[in-house]
């Protein structure tokens, strides 16, 4: 019988739990995970084996090698080996055979020895796939605990296709990184955004079949992940997009792999380092590599070593203590010329700030790379409660005619519904301002008023030079006050102004009439 959605996640959070007694809930993804794909690993090498089998007939008649080579090639995409074959001490890398000895001393040290023998197997999949695995050490994990976990990950159902689908398994595994994210606070924007921001940015890209998607700073890979299945969604093959992205910790890079296995998506490539000092991606030539679409949601004002030379760096280089224009010049400088586009969350004080960034964003502006401005409402997300915006970039020759020598403005920031720890964006929310993104505008620079208090202008590079580039959302869509205005909440301070005084009136007039003074009640 099919697996549920809910079935699966509370199992998987059961397991999870187990973990109380020893870290606190901001450090469970780094034992979770590995043991989640390990087991899904698992699961499916012995469904498929088992396959394998009733197609073969139990091995009749193929020698060992035959039956091998007839596994790997037809059934197995990964390997799954043996630690210390040909020994007595042989047993396969597996869940199941490791379970078997769950109760007998060095637990984490099998663990460490099975998943390591997996990355080792399978290099071209898995290199460096399960992190440094420091939690497989007695000090950071007592056996004990690591046994309960496995015990409780144990009674999830088996883990492969033939038993769940990869929706059902992708969407296990998207659920424990946002039950870890609303656990672990601002430790959480390290590796995850919010997946509303997320679909807001693909919504506004809109990649398409075939097309590459690459995430410079790309935690766990959602990003990535959405874009797959916003096309899929949209009727396109998800599948057919390559996938590229770079993350600066090992750990986290592991992360979004396996996230990407966990949904289906083989087309990918995650590699592991500082993008602004050791970009991976780059052409033959050394130059670049250019994508198709890019996104990005890097760390927010990042203290970084400026660049010497760099032919990122259009419009100067970006100061010491924020590397938030760097990030946006390896965006740009990563575009497809022909019909790349880039969208990137970034703090407001990028549209404002002079200095350095004041240059680098009146170059960026004056060669008509930026598209659009979308204001985001504050406190979206786990690591910072100030408001933030997306910035849309093209390259000029691909914008509309309508477009060209201008941007787009989008107030979005009044959108959005408050949660326990933070304010979040509904489907509403983010069909309207993608809807606002891909409408026309209107040719005399009126602002335009939208559904639910969105608000949108496009505005000529010649009144924002005249504002000296800055590129403040206010400055250039002016909320009537009629619309700001909350009657139930002017009511009401109404009304404890006037009790206030009346309070007030009535202790003057006691005054007066102790000192015989009347007449100023009549």
């Amino acid at each position: 019988m099919a697996v549920t959605q809910q079935e699966i996640e509370n199992r998987l959070w059961d397991a999870a739990d187990e973990l109380r007694v020893a870290m606190p809930e901001a450090q469970y993804s780094s034992v979770v995970f590995p043991l989640m794909f390990w087991k899904y690993l698992s699961d499916t090498w012995e469904h498929r084996h088992q396959e394998f089998l009733a197609d073969n007939d139990g091995l009749g008649g193929l020698s060992a090698e035959e039956a091998h080579e007839i596994e790997y090639r037809d059934y197995q995409s990964f390997e799954i080996p043996f630690i210390h074959p040909g020994t007595v001490q042989q047993r396969r890398a597996s869940w199941s055979s490791i379970l078997a000895t769950i109760t007998q001393p060095g637990l984490g040290q099998r663990v460490r020895a099975s998943l390591q023998a997996i990355e080792t197997a399978n290099p071209d999949k898995f290199s460096r796939l399960f992190g440094a695995m420091t939690w497989t050490s007695e000090e950071v994990l007592p056996g004990e605990v690591l046994a309960a976990v496995m015990q409780a990950m144990d009674r999830t159902p088996k883990m492969h296709e033939g038993n769940m689908s990869h929706d059902v398994l992708g969407g296990a595994y998207e659920y424990l990184l946002k039950r870890f994210s609303d656990g672990s606070g601002t430790r959480a924007g390290q590796f995850f955004t919010p997946r509303e921001v997320v679909e807001l940015i693909v919504e506004v890209l809109a990649p398409k079949s075939f097309e590459s998607v690459y995430d410079p700073a790309c935690g766990s890979g959602g990003m990535l992940i959405a874009s797959a299945n916003l096309l899929k969604a949209r009727g396109g093959r998800g599948y057919t997009l390559r996938l590229y992205g770079q993350e600066a910790v090992a750990d986290t890079a592991g992360v979004a792999r396996m996230n990407l296995f966990m949904h289906n998506l083989t087309q990918f490539q995650v590699e592991v380092g500082d993008t602004l000092k050791d970009p991976r991606f780059k052409k033959p030539d050394g130059s670049l590599a250019q994508f198709d679409v890019i996104v990005a949601n890097p760390p927010y004002s990042l203290k970084w070593k400026p660049w010497t030379k760099d032919p990122r760096a259009i419009g100067g280089v970006a100061p010491q203590s924020s590397a938030d224009w760097a990030f946006v010049q390896h965006m740009i400088a990563s575009m497809d010329s022909r019909k790349g586009r880039a969208g990137v969350v970034l703090p407001n004080g990028v549209l404002f700030r002079s200095g350095q960034e004041g240059s680098i964003r009146q170059r960026v502006l004056n060669d008509d790379l930026l598209e659009a401005v979308i204001g985001l409402p504050p406190n979206l997300f786990y690591n910072t409660t100030i408001p933030t915006c997306i910035l849309v970039f093209r390259a000029p020759d691909t914008k509309i005619d309508e477009r060209k020598n201008g941007v787009l403005f989008i107030d979005a920031s009044k959108r959005f519904i408050k949660a326990k720890n933070r304010n979040v964006l509904t489907d509403a929310d983010i069909s309207d301002t993608a809807t606002a993104y891909h409408a026309g505008i209107d040719p005399d620079g009126n602002t335009v008023a939208l559904a639910g208090g969105l608000a949108a202008r496009f505005v000529s590079m010649t009144e924002i030079a005249a504002n000296g580039y800055d590129l403040n959302i206010s400055r250039y869509i002016k909320r009537a006050t009629a619309e700001q205005a909350d009657l139930p909440t002017l009511i009401e301070a109404y009304n404890l102004a006037r009790a206030e005084r009346q309070k007030t009136e009535q202790h003057m007039l006691a005054v007066l009439a102790d000192a015989g003074i009347k007449g100023f009640d009549e």
